[in-house]
């Protein structure tokens, strides 16, 4: 079955960066495109950033433009999500999710699995 597990969250100050990871089993990760998604408290899923099945290929929303990147190690079935320069409003759990196709959709939330999520928590 497919598994999607994150981690690499926590507790940072502003300005501070993290580096999260999203562990992929169950599918042949290099065939498929793949989205780190977000939610804030009390809020509702927000997209952050996508990348293709190669990696060749990226987007971000525009609060990550500058700040977040997204990678892809395909031989270690394993989604990255570096994060510098990190604001309070970034504060959220976040999640992988893959997307039933090798290119990013236009719908930059139609992923068809997702992950339990990792904590992220930006606070002085």
């Amino acid at each position: 079955q497919v598994q999607l597990v994150e981690s690499g969250g926590g507790l940072v100050q502003p300005g501070e960066s993290l580096r999260l990871s999203c562990k992929a089993s169950g599918f042949t990760f290099s065939n498929y495109a793949m989205t780190w998604v977000r939610q804030a408290p009390g809020k509702g899923f927000e997209w952050v950033a996508s990348t293709t099945r190669s990696g060749a290929s990226t987007h971000y929303e525009v609060f990550a433009r500058g700040r977040f990147a997204i990678s892809r190690d395909n031989d270690k079935n394993t989604l990255y999500l570096q994060m510098n320069n990190l604001r309070p409003e970034d504060t959220g759990v976040y999640f992988c999710g893959r997307y039933d196709s090798s290119q990013i959709p236009a719908r930059r939330l139609a992923y068809d699995y997702i992950g339990r999520g990792t904590q992220v928590t930006v606070s002085s």
